[in-house]
């Protein structure tokens, strides 16, 4: 198909993106044009006497392309080339670097048991989804990664939405690769971005990182404490409610494409107040994510966290530099699910901490610490703290009135709200990070209680 077509008899060029083809001067041009190839069609004329040429790749290429056209349901205006090696040669040829990612994503998702293929074309009722590489996943799960590099153009793909729609409807969770920062920033689907690499080194056996598209969510309420203004708001007032913000994190190209075809790492729409926001998460911060959506009076529980991945063995592909890497993508430790506790990791500095400087489990406040601090790594009053108030939100569940759930709706926030005030202190005077604090505080909390509500 082509936008230009030549008229061999009226020596004209038709741009069929515009309603008057180009030629102002010639009301109703489409419709003669149109009607007169559909009597031509209906009489059994060739395509080749119907007086229509391509006018654009092939006319360049000094090829006589014949054309006809047809006129989608939609309204939307076609050239269809009579041949189709005329119309293969207006497609680009394949990069290198488009090469070498899609036998990499094949060879990320094999590795992790999801057969794939390339260039899959997928019936869909008369027409076909065309996929640059489709992942077979876990539970019927279909990933198809479709990779725009700079070869493409300033302005992209202008079909991204409607090529992404097409896709979720028939079931294939689309995922979209660059190395533009421009279109990173597009929100028409989920994007993700990676450094712009030659072939060969996409290609070789590395840590190949993405820098932009995958994002941890912060949950958080809006009160006079609260680190972030308010979504709802002018930047002032405070709501009450609770709210999620996204944190950009880096995530390794090969385990994104093995956890979304797992299922652990899922694309959102994040909705702000002028904006809907497309990127990937965890699974467990989208059910967050959706409760909070459900219900934004009461903060989300948190997901039992996973335990952390052995560090890989092989080279870095490539690295973001370190600048951007210590201001936007703070590494964040996850509590393993077996209960068991990790050290520390103080805000400042950024860099790796050695078993000489490294924080111990329990900071001294001066006054020395007691057994339960000691087996805990938190001072005994934060834990105390924190069970009044799982204490107050259990009580919630059991009443069924609206006034006594209202008054014990208020007892617990200001139980949660002493909590969060006095993590927020320990934090600060002991150096550490705040959220790392309150992580481990909750995960004490529901290691040693049979009922583990959440504040």
């Amino acid at each position: 198909m082509a936008n230009i077509v030549w008229h061999t008899k009226f020596r004209i060029h038709l741009d069929l993106t515009r309603d008057d083809l180009g030629h102002p001067e010639f009301p109703e041009l489409w419709e003669t044009i149109y009607r007169m190839d559909r009597m031509y069609a209906a009489r059994g004329v060739p395509v080749s006497e119907r007086d229509l040429q391509c006018g654009g790749v092939c006319q360049e290429a000094g090829v006589e392309a014949w054309m006809h056209l047809r006129l989608r349901a939609n309204g939307r205006r076609e050239a269809v080339h009579e041949k189709a090696e005329d119309e293969e040669r207006h497609v680009l040829p394949m990069s290198d670097e488009h090469k070498a990612y899609q036998e990499r994503i094949l060879r990320a998702a094999e590795e992790g048991g999801f057969p794939g293929d390339s260039e899959v074309r997928t019936r869909v009722g008369r027409s076909w989804i065309q996929t640059d590489t489709l992942i077979e996943g876990a539970d019927g799960r279909r990933i198809g990664w479709e990779v725009q590099l700079s070869s493409v153009g300033v302005e992209g793909p202008r079909s991204v939405r409607a090529r992404a729609a097409k896709a979720e409807k028939n079931g294939i969770t689309p995922a979209w690769h660059t190395d533009r920062a421009d279109y990173a920033q597009r929100h028409d689907t989920q994007w993700t971005r990676s450094n712009n690499l030659p072939a060969h080194v996409i290609a070789k056996i590395g840590d190949l990182r993405v820098i932009s598209g995958f994002r941890a969510l912060d949950f958080w309420r809006c009160d006079s404490r609260a680190l972030y203004p308010c979504p709802q708001g002018n930047g002032v007032r405070r709501c009450g409610k609770h709210h999620a913000t996204p944190k950009p994190r880096d995530v390794l190209f090969d385990d994104l494409v093995r956890q979304t075809a797992a299922g652990a790492i899922v694309p959102v729409e994040f909705r702000t107040a002028t904006k809907r926001q497309r990127f990937w998460v965890t699974s467990h911060d989208r059910d967050r994510l959706d409760d909070l959506y459900s219900d934004d009076s009461q903060m989300p529980a948190v997901a039992q966290a996973e335990p952390p991945g052995k560090a890989s063995s092989n080279r870095p592909t490539c690295q973001p530099s370190v600048t951007a890497t210590a201001a936007t993508f703070p590494a964040t430790p996850l509590a393993p699910s077996d209960g068991t506790l990790q050290p520390f990791v103080p805000t400042q500095p950024m860099a790796p901490i050695s078993e000489t400087n490294a924080p111990s489990a329990a900071p001294s406040t001066g006054s020395g610490s007691t057994p339960a601090e000691e087996a805990t790594g938190l001072p005994t009053e934060l834990v105390a703290l924190q069970r009044a108030a799982d204490a107050e939100w259990s009580m919630l569940g059991l009443l069924e009135d609206n006034e006594g759930r209202r008054q014990q709706r208020l007892r617990w926030y200001e139980a949660a709200a002493q909590t969060q005030e006095a993590v927020t202190r320990y934090a600060h005077d002991n150096h550490l990070n705040r959220f790392n604090v309150e992580q481990r505080l909750r995960q004490i909390v529901r290691t040693s209680t049979t009922t583990a509500p959440q504040a």
